[in-house]
C-alpha cells in the first residue's frame, strides 16, 4: 500500500512509460484502436480502485499541484504549434455543436428525472438541479446553483459522486474514440479536410525541426515559468463563481501559447514532445482519483449519471448524421459542458495539439452560461418531482 506522494507519483510515471513503449514498439492491430492513453487511463484507474495507494493528505496535497501546475504548463507547450488560421476555420460549427451539447444534456436530465423521481427523496430536484449545472458549466456553477437554492452541504454527496464516477467513465469513453474518428466521420459525412490540413502541415513542420537536449531543458523549463506566472497572474484577477483562479490561468496559459506560435518556438520539437509528456501524466493523475468501487454508493444516482449521458450521447450523434458534425467536435463539445477547462483541452490534444484552443473557448462558453441553464433545468425538475 503506497502510503507518500514519491511512491505515489513513482508507480504513475512507470505505468505510463511503460505502456507508451510497449504500444509504441509493438505492431500489434490492438494498438491501433486502443490507444496508450485510454489503456493509461483505465490501468490507473484500476488500480485507484485496488487501493493501491491511499488518499492521504501527502499524496492529496500531491495530486492537486501537480496537476494545477502542469496543466497551464501543457497547454502553453502544444499550442507552440498551433496553427490559428486554420483554428478560426474550425470555429463556428465547432461552437454551434457546443450548444447542441448543452441542450441534450438538459433533455437527459429531464427525461431521466422524468422516468425516476419517484424512487428518489422529494428535494433530489435541487440535487440534479445542481449537478445540471456543473455537466454543462463546472463547478463554480453547481456552486452557484447550490447557493441560489439554499441546496444544504449533506445533499451534495450524490452530486460528487456522479460528477466524479460517471464523468470519469465518460472520459475514457471519448478518448477510446478517438482513433474511431475517420470511419465515424465517413458514417455522418463531416469533412475531414481540415484536420487533414492541420496534421498535414504539423508534420511538415516537424521534418525541419531537430530534438536536442538544449531545446528540451529550455522549453521545459519555460512551460513552468509560464505556469508560475500565469497562476501568479490570475491570483490578481476578480474571481467568481464563473471564472476561477484556474479558470484564469488556463486563458492566460492559451493566450501565450497561441502568441508564442507566432515565434521561433513554433518550430521547435521538443516543445511536441514535453507537451505530451505532461499530457500523459495529467491523464494519469486524473484517473488515480476515480474508483470503481464507489460504484455499489447510491447505485441509482450512479445509474441516473449514466441515463443522462447516455440520452445526451444518442441525441448527439442523431445530429451528427442530420448536420454531418465530425467525432472531434462531437466529443469535444460534450467534454466541455461534463468536464470543463480541466478536461476539455485534453481531449482536444488527443485529436491534434493544434486544436486546444477550441476546448478552451468551448469550455469558457460553458461557464458563462451554466449557471443560466442550471437554474433553467432545476425549475423544470422541481415541476416535475412537485
Amino acid at each position: 500500500m503506497i502510503q507518500t506522494s514519491f511512491g505515489y507519483l513513482t508507480l504513475l510515471f512507470f505505468i505510463t512509460s511503460t505502456i507508451l513503449y510497449i504500444t509504441a514498439q509493438s505492431k500489434a492491430k490492438l494498438f491501433n484502436y486502443l490507444p496508450a492513453i485510454v489503456i493509461i487511463y483505465f490501468l490507473v484507474m484500476v488500480l485507484s480502485s485496488l487501493e493501491v495507494w491511499t488518499k492521504t493528505d501527502e499524496i492529496n496535497s500531491t495530486y492537486k499541484a501537480f496537476k494545477s501546475n502542469l496543466l497551464p504548463a501543457m497547454i502553453f507547450l502544444m499550442l507552440l504549434q498551433a496553427d490559428i488560421r486554420n483554428i478560426f476555420k474550425l470555429g463556428k460549427k465547432v461552437i454551434l455543436t457546443f450548444f447542441l451539447a448543452s441542450f441534450s444534456i438538459s433533455l437527459g436530465f429531464i427525461i431521466t428525472f422524468t422516468l425516476l423521481h419517484s424512487y428518489f427523496d422529494a428535494d433530489a430536484w435541487g440535487t440534479f438541479g445542481a449537478l445540471s449545472g456543473s455537466w454543462m458549466g463546472g463547478t463554480g456553477n453547481m456552486i452557484a446553483i447550490q447557493s441560489a437554492l439554499n441546496i444544504p452541504d449533506s445533499a451534495m454527496g450524490n452530486v460528487l459522486l456522479i460528477d466524479s464516477i460517471d464523468y470519469a467513465i465518460w472520459v475514457m469513453i471519448l478518448l477510446t474514440l478517438v482513433p474511431f474518428a475517420n470511419r465515424f466521420n465517413q458514417w455522418s459525412g463531416a469533412s475531414n479536410a481540415l484536420l487533414e490540413q492541420i496534421d498535414k502541415t504539423t508534420d511538415q513542420e516537424k521534418e525541419s525541426t531537430a530534438l536536442s537536449f538544449e531545446t528540451l531543458f529550455l522549453v521545459l523549463s519555460l512551460s513552468l515559468v509560464v505556469s508560475f506566472l500565469t497562476q501568479g497572474i490570475a491570483s490578481y484577477f476578480p474571481h467568481s463563481d464563473f471564472f476561477s483562479a484556474t479558470t484564469w490561468t488556463v486563458i492566460l496559459a492559451t493566450i501565450l501559447g497561441v502568441l508564442g506560435s507566432f515565434t521561433p518556438l513554433h518550430n521547435m520539437k521538443s516543445s511536441a514532445v514535453m507537451g505530451n509528456l505532461f499530457l500523459y501524466i495529467i491523464v494519469a493523475l486524473i484517473a488515480s482519483r476515480a474508483n470503481f468501487g464507489e460504484l455499489t454508493q447510491a447505485p441509482l444516482y450512479i445509474v441516473s449519471g449514466f441515463m443522462i449521458i447516455a440520452i445526451h450521447a444518442t441525441i448527439m450523434v442523431l445530429f451528427a448524421k442530420l448536420f454531418k458534425i465530425d467525432l472531434f467536435a462531437l466529443g469535444v463539445a460534450s467534454l466541455a459542458n461534463i468536464g470543463g477547462v480541466a478536461s476539455a483541452p485534453i481531449l482536444a490534444g488527443a485529436y491534434h495539439k493544434a486544436l486546444i484552443p477550441i476546448g478552451v473557448l468551448m469550455a469558457m462558453i460553458g461557464y458563462i452560461i451554466g449557471t443560466f441553464t442550471g437554474l433553467g433545468v432545476t425549475k423544470v425538475l422541481k415541476l416535475i418531482g412537485g
